[in-house]
């Protein structure tokens, strides 16, 4: 675990590093700071619509009586997208975005739970009850 952790650490700057550069080869300086930043405030914009959002629905669901579990996995990759959109960098704000659009969200919470599925039916996760 640990290696991984310092293998993100170490990987993902130099991505980004690599493809800012090679985005501001092609656009220009200027250009590629000027998209960095409305890629920022787009993404912040997005983060704060969804997450007031998914608070509304999360309150709607519990004065109804019933257990907010999905709207609680969409709040917590909107704030994953939110911390990966404060990281500069055109890697970690596309994974940012991806965290944010609702379609895309959809789509990553089929395949966690396609993946989680997976993991009870060979038994490399297990749930204790207490």
């Amino acid at each position: 675990m640990l290696l991984r952790l310092f293998l993100l650490c170490s990987i993902v700057p130099i991505i980004e590093i690599w493809l800012i550069i090679k985005i501001g080869r092609v656009i220009g300086a200027l250009p590629t700071v000027g998209l960095l930043l409305v890629v920022s405030v787009t993404g912040a914009w997005l983060a704060r619509s969804q997450g007031l959002r998914v608070v509304t629905d999360i309150r709607d669901e519990l004065a109804a009586g019933r257990l907010p579990a999905a709207h609680l996995l969409d709040g917590a990759m909107i704030l994953a997208g939110g911390i990966l959109l404060l990281t500069p960098g055109f890697f970690t704000d596309f994974l940012g975005l991806f965290f944010l659009i609702p379609a895309t969200r959809t789509l990553l919470k089929r395949w966690l739970r396609n993946r989680l599925e997976r993991g009870l039916s060979r038994g490399a996760i297990i749930v204790h009850r207490r």
